[in-house]
């Protein structure tokens, strides 16, 4: 029964607690937890510094899109994307279409809080961290702000923040 519920796609900026709340959501709906930039880094061989620094951004965005028409496809998955995710909409097209989207948000302070010390970060890795998160927060933020279940993470533990997008998407499951 589990595996035809529909998926529930976390999007939304790094640090704001897609992958560590996804676990918790999962855990507590009996689904399968799965991290998008994990199993890119699965299937490719290589950490996500290295994609970037070898093939571009580009690249990744690609094997992105092609991995995210394959998990659209899917059900009784928490998936966790990457941030960028949202950057192109076909991608948030393409999760709608099967399963709940949410989008996680955290202001520039909490996510420098969370992923400041992070070498895993390509994007992150200059003097003004705090500038670079507010300057790519602020390009995608019509894009976060598209996405119609937005829930902010601020001061929020993981736990914390999946018990409410349970009590957004799956409601009947609430705690």
């Amino acid at each position: 029964m589990h595996d035809t519920q529909p998926n529930i796609v976390l999007v939304g900026f790094m640090g704001t607690g897609k992958t560590s709340a996804g676990k918790i959501l999962a855990e507590q709906l009996g689904m399968t937890f799965l991290d998008m930039d994990e199993e890119i880094v699965r299937r490719e061989g290589r950490s996500i510094p290295e994609i970037f620094g070898s093939d571009g951004e580009a690249y990744f965005r690609e094997v992105e899109r092609s991995l995210v028409r394959e998990l659209a496809e899917g059900s009784g998955r928490v998936i966790a994307t990457g941030g960028g995710v949202v950057l192109n909409p076909a991608n948030i097209d393409d999760f709608s279409r099967t399963g709940s989207v949410v989008c996680l948000w955290a202001s520039p302070e909490w996510i420098l809080k969370r992923v400041g010390g992070d070498t895993n970060r390509p994007l992150l890795q200059v003097d003004d961290k705090l500038g670079k998160i507010r300057s790519m927060l602020e390009a995608r933020k019509s894009l976060y702000e598209a996405i119609p279940e937005r829930i902010d993470t601020d001061g929020q533990s993981p736990g914390e923040t999946a018990v409410v997008v349970i009590r957004r998407v799956r409601p009947d499951a609430a705690p």
